[in-house]
């Protein structure tokens, strides 16, 4: 099993500085790496508190240099924020730079905040994302883009520095929605999957994406899934819950908030429909209950109970790898730090040992990393 750590960049309330919050989670990236975790990750987010990085391909270029042995992970780049050509250019780039170490993870993006800011219809999203990931992914291979669709007009320019390594088998994306899946199915790409949902209902949307995608992969068998999460890890488990609950918690008040689920932005937006469902679910629930059940949803506690977690999820979806998260909702640092370093010496061992399929990464890399 491979196992990575997830920065969030959160600031919520702005209860520290920006510099403050990026100067502390750099230190606990190292921390991470020092510690034995394989790989780095962020998401892309823009203009507020919620996740503070914009350019995952810029950030993890620093980080390339700064750890020349660990993976690196975009855990998503959102596509239809983006022009196409020049995320195959930022991506090439990277990998050029790291050489083959980059994990490519895509997403579609559902925050008003964002697509207004962007200035771009959500109304259009999962179109713009399955055409540009497929423009995207095939820049990858042919080190060239073009194309004239609903969206635009590209005359064909090549991609320099050429693409060095294949991405075939190291591309993901974030699907969340059951109407997601067989769309990148479809396009031969991995799933990202952060806990969001019972398990057995993500089961059933993998059996879905499962058939969809040796029905156009000529029988091929997809590749494992890849999944994060919360992870809080203590000695005591009263103390793993008091803590989990209360900052795995405010993490979701977060979530909320970024996406304004209580006031049902999504109703009536094509593309989205599964996302309204989300606000029905808080009204039905309440926002407690909400809270709770993605609380519920996370690895936390004792180390053999945060194990039996993860042993769950792989039992439910056969993910080849973890990326958690340590420092989330605005938790002191120091107690994301005495997670980690707890996670490390008494979790990550076993998860290690467990015998999974590798990471599909380039020979280049096998061979010299």
């Amino acid at each position: 099993m491979h196992v990575g750590y997830t920065a969030t960049f959160q600031n919520p309330f702005d209860a520290l500085s920006d510099q403050e919050v990026y100067r502390q989670e750099l230190r606990l990236c190292d921390l991470a790496v020092e510690l034995g975790l394989e790989s780095l990750w962020t998401v892309e987010h823009h203009f507020d508190d919620y996740t503070m990085c914009p350019d995952p391909t810029q950030w993890l270029s620093y980080m390339a240099g700064k750890h020349p042995h660990v993976l690196l992970g975009s855990g998503v780049i959102v596509l239809p924020w983006h022009d196409p050509i020049r995320v195959a250019e930022q991506v090439a780039l990277l990998d050029n730079l790291c050489d083959g170490r980059m994990i490519l993870g895509l997403g579609r993006g559902l925050a008003r905040i964002e697509y207004e800011g962007f200035r771009v219809d959500m109304n259009t999203s999962r179109e713009r994302f399955v055409e540009y990931v497929r423009l995207v992914l095939e820049a990858l291979e042919s080190g060239s883009m073009e194309y004239d669709n609903e969206f635009g007009a590209q005359p064909r320019r090549q991609i320099r520095p050429r693409p060095a390594h294949s991405f075939r088998g190291r591309a993901y994306a974030a699907a969340v929605s059951p109407e997601s899946m067989p769309l990148m199915a479809k396009l031969g790409v991995g799933v990202l999957i952060i806990p969001q949902k019972p398990w057995p209902t993500v089961q059933e949307d993998l059996a879905a994406y499962d058939g969809a995608y040796r029905a156009a992969n000529a029988g091929a068998s997809p590749p494992p899934p890849i999944s994060g999460g919360s992870v809080f890890v203590d000695e005591s488990a009263d103390r793993a819950e008091e803590l989990a609950r209360r900052w795995i918690g405010a993490n979701y008040e977060t979530v909320m908030r970024h996406y304004e689920f209580a006031s049902a932005p999504h109703k009536g937006v094509k593309g989205y429909e599964f996302y309204t469902g989300i606000t029905r679910y808080i009204d039905r629930h309440g926002t407690q209950g909400a809270i709770d059940d993605f609380v519920g949803l996370m690895p936390w506690g004792t180390p053999d109970q945060v194990l039996a977690k993860f042993e769950h999820m792989r039992t439910m979806i056969g993910m080849n790898a973890v990326t958690p998260s340590f420092c989330y909702g605005g938790m002191p640092y120091a107690d994301a730090e005495q997670s980690m370093r707890l996670f490390a010496e008494r979790c990550l061992p076993e998860l290690k040992s467990w015998d999974t399929a590798p990471l599909d990464i380039p020979a280049a890399v096998t061979a010299t990393g």
